[in-house]
């Protein structure tokens, strides 16, 4: 054990936010050169009855960086954050002392940590160059290491990159001096990274050490310390380092800020190949300071934490597909591959099952000789169409796993998604290209179309889909390998209508095991050619052997669709089934009197309407009917998730009568659906009518997990093999189930929970309301009710999801009329002119921004 001696209390000079002058110490311990130096560090004083996390800073940062680890960690963890030597409130060197390299801070932290007597078992946190020493570091002490957290750091330079552009400018001989270290600028800009900005006294007490040249000179030194080149002192420590990490074998947590302009994608990505068992949580919002940006953080190590203790099982149903587990997503494409009638009919085209299936061969074929390899993620930017249907069918038969982000996210939206999907390609028609290039997303790029060398050039594409094709001609399907029934398929993005959207993966036999859920829940047979006017279901027809149409509509918008519209993708391919959300079944019943006598034929040919996406209203199911004079109506209740889940019709919504929230129906076959009540969360989820609280949902086609989102999956499966859906309800004795709104939608009262739907289908039955929102207004616990309708007709509650609702007062007789309705005290009754509904379904309130709006017009502010 190398020499300690305790100096006493560390010196931070004054108190600083978060920080427990307790945590504060100084030791003086000898460096790997053999001069004593003093040490600062925080150290919570925890017994590490499970082991002691150390905690290492990069640069330009200090041990505060970990104040809420040291606050937050659970009991019998201790935390130690040292300063390195040279940066925070840690010894100085001398004018004549060499910077240190990695190998000796490596060094100098083993030594300091053997002087501190950390024995046990130990978990190495670091943060961007601490990234690097603290790994050096756990590499050492394998036979006690239990696990690793990194938060946004490098350890090498991927292929092709130069490293950050930001570090490379700071790192030039003529920057350094002035921007490190005569200069305040590169310790101020690291704190100004985060968006929105920092508190002023937390950016303070980060440059708090480094007040003039002499405290900034190792940060100088720090980044002149970074290995460029392989001439660089410090290079063969890093290389060896970075290569050395590939053997470790124990648990792994990235926390990742996804908006860091300078550690950023590739960094992470060129890391997880080094730590391919690594869990990834994406913080949205965070930049370079994850740890200050993403307070939940914490909560991500401390489950992490609590995980090594006690590794979780996986208790989720696993499901053998119908025909004994041989069945994949394309396996009744392969079956009808004689087949010469239509397959799909999409995008103004249509193509026979036989091209189909031949041109879904060769495409994978091409796609596999082109080196797109099994696992690779291949992004799509492509409207539905015959094409996007073979790229779809071509990618899996690859291999690879698509991945879906619809435009109904909005630009930015889809450039978050897509940029955190990882992604390996990139095909695209020449817009969706553009938008790629405009995005900065990763990968190579396959063009649709044949487009002009300059425009290629333009838009690096390197391959075309008839390329691809010609490339793989004459391949069978027996010549590609089936993939793994558990390997990614999809990810699919949520809508995003309560928060950031979420990429959710599917398996080959989670995908496979939601097919033949659907087929055999509604007896879909060979006959039944189907329309899909539902984004989810626009590509499932090979998957389900049946002929499939896409409305000439953006199945991105769905209230575009018309009844027109409607009747002539049915006719297209004499469909029997249509798939279609509530805001497609609105604007249906809002033009049926411009179908024609053919067109009505063609709609009344349908015996079957599934409508899913949002909670359908009985009064627009019932206008549907007369529209759909021979259609069996159902509104399946599922989600991105898990879709579907449970099953209602329009005769049995009537037989349910009017309840509190919406009537969906039963689980369906396969499917358990529980309910955890409020203020009985220890119960689990509860299969019996129990009251109201959060839906979970339990089934064999159930998402393998959140994509990048660890802590959020890990929340997700709290109770063991379960969902929970952040929707809440109820089941009735009949063991229907009732959705009554959003978890986060809440309303939180010194009297109980209110939940908001049953309060605004109330309020809509009010003469001259057309749309209502229920939200709390003021802290949780003491909300307040408060109710915003809009006039008019029902088609005015249509909106985009942002801007201003116009939100004021009503007059006294709607208050009263809207109070009489609720039957419950509600504080403020306000009138909006419409209500903002997302994107993707046209039909979900956002009722976070009325609730936001609301404040605002009580507390008289515009």
């Amino acid at each position: 054990m190398s020499a300690l001696r305790t100096v006493g209390t560390g010196p931070v000079p004054r108190a600083l936010p978060g920080l427990d002058p307790t945590w504060s110490r100084t030791v003086v311990v000898p460096d790997s050169r053999g001069v004593e130096r003093t040490w600062h560090l925080l150290d919570n004083g925890a017994e590490p009855v499970h082991g002691t996390l150390v905690c290492v800073h990069g640069n330009p940062t200090w041990s505060y960086l970990w104040r809420h680890l040291l606050a937050g960690v659970p009991d019998g963890w201790r935390v130690v954050a040292p300063d390195q030597l040279g940066m925070g409130f840690s010894e100085r060197l001398g004018d004549d002392d060499p910077p240190y390299t990695v190998a000796e801070r490596v060094a100098d932290l083993g030594r300091l940590t053997d002087a501190l007597g950390i024995d046990g078992p130990v978990v190495s946190v670091g943060h961007d160059w601490g990234g690097i020493i603290s790994l050096g570091w756990a590499l050492g002490r394998r036979d006690r290491l239990r696990g690793i957290v990194v938060g946004n750091t490098a350890v090498a330079q991927p292929p092709g990159d130069f490293g950050p552009p930001l570090i490379r400018l700071a790192h030039t001989p003529g920057v350094r001096p002035f921007g490190c270290v005569a200069t305040p600028i590169f310790v101020r800009a690291t704190s100004a990274l985060s968006s929105p900005a920092l508190p002023k006294d937390v950016r303070d007490a980060l440059a708090l050490p480094y007040g003039d040249s002499h405290h900034r000179r190792s940060v100088g030194d720090f980044v002149a310390d970074i290995p460029f080149s392989p001439g660089h002192p410090s290079y063969p420590a890093v290389a060896t380092i970075a290569e050395d990490i590939r053997d470790l074998d124990v648990p792994a947590l990235m926390m990742w800020g996804p908006r860091d302009p300078v550690f950023g994608e590739r960094y992470l990505r060129d890391l997880r190949d080094r730590l391919p068992r690594a869990q990834v949580h994406r913080f949205e919002g965070a930049s370079h300071l994850v740890t200050e940006d993403a307070p939940e953080h914490v909560d991500a190590v401390a489950a992490f934490l609590d995980d090594l203790l006690d590794p979780p099982a996986d208790a989720r149903p696993v499901a053998e597909s119908s025909s004994g587990g041989a069945d994949r997503m394309w396996t009744a494409l392969d079956a009808r591959a004689d087949d010469d009638s239509v397959a799909v009919a999409a995008g103004g085209a249509t193509v026979s099952w036989r091209d189909l299936a031949t041109r879904v061969t060769a495409l994978a074929a091409g796609l596999r000789a082109a080196g797109v390899r099994p696992g690779d993620r291949i992004g799509l930017l492509v409207e539905p169409s015959t094409d996007l249907t073979t790229i779809v069918y071509a990618a899996w038969r690859a291999g690879a796993v698509v991945v879906v982000a619809d435009k109904g996210l909005g630009f930015a939206g889809m450039r978050r998604a897509l940029r955190g999907a990882t992604l390996d390609h990139v095909v695209g028609r020449r817009t969706g290209l553009a938008a790629a290039r405009a995005m900065g997303l990763p990968g190579s790029r396959i063009s649709v179309d044949p487009l002009a060398a300059p425009v290629a050039l333009l838009l690096g594409v390197s391959q075309h889909l008839d390329g691809l094709v010609a490339l793989g001609a004459g391949a069978t399907a027996g010549d590609l390998p089936e993939p793994d029934l558990d390997a990614d398929c999809a990810i699919l993005f949520t809508s995003g209508a309560t928060g950031p959207a979420k990429g959710v993966a599917y398996t080959h036999r989670q995908a496979r095991a939601e097919v033949d859920l659907v087929r055999a829940t509604y007896d879909l047979g060979p006959d039944d050619a189907f329309v899909a006017a539902f984004a989810p279901f626009a590509l499932f027809g090979p998957a389900f052997g049946l002929a499939s149409a896409v409305p000439a509509i953006d199945v991105t918008a769905p209230d575009t669709l018309t009844a027109p519209l409607l009747a002539d993708a049915v006719a297209a391919v004499d469909a029997r089934v249509v798939f279609a959300s509530p805001a497609a079944l609105r604007r249906v019943v809002a033009t049926r009197e411009e179908t024609t006598d053919d067109q009505r034929a063609a709609l009344a040919g349908v015996r079957l309407l599934m409508s899913a996406g949002a909670p359908v209203p009985l009064g627009v199911l019932e206008q549907v009917a007369e529209v759909l004079p021979g259609a069996a109506l159902h509104t399946p209740y599922g989600m991105t998730e898990a879709l579907p889940a449970t099953d209602v019709s329009l005769d049995q919504i009537r037989e349910a009568g009017p309840g509190e929230g919406v009537c969906v129906g039963w689980p369906l076959e396969g499917v358990s659906v529980g309910v955890v009540p409020f203020g009985e969360e220890a119960a689990g989820p509860l299969e019996t009518a129990a009251g109201t609280g959060e839906i979970c949902v339990r089934a064999a086609h159930v998402k393998d997990r959140y994509d990048d989102l660890w802590l959020t999956q890990r929340r997700s499966t709290a109770y063991a093999g379960w969902h929970r859906t952040g929707d809440v309800g109820h089941l009735d004795d009949a063991g229907r189930l009732w959705v009554e709104g959003r978890l986060a939608h809440v309303v939180r009262t010194a009297d109980g929970v209110v939940t908001p739907v049953g309060v605004e289908q109330r309020a809509e039955t009010v003469d001259g309301v057309s749309a209502a929102a229920a939200v709390g207004v003021g802290p949780e616990g003491t909300q307040q009710l408060v109710v915003v309708v809009v006039g008019g007709s029902a088609s005015s509650r249509r909106s985009g999801p942002r801007g201003p609702l116009g939100v004021r007062g009503a007059d006294l007789d709607l208050a009263d009329a809207v109070r009489a309705a609720v039957g419950r005290p509600v504080a403020a009754v306000l009138v909006a002119d419409r209500l903002p509904l997302d994107v993707r379904h046209a039909s979900k309130v956002d009722r976070a921004e009325v609730a936001r709006q609301a404040a605002r017009a009580l507390a008289g502010r515009p």
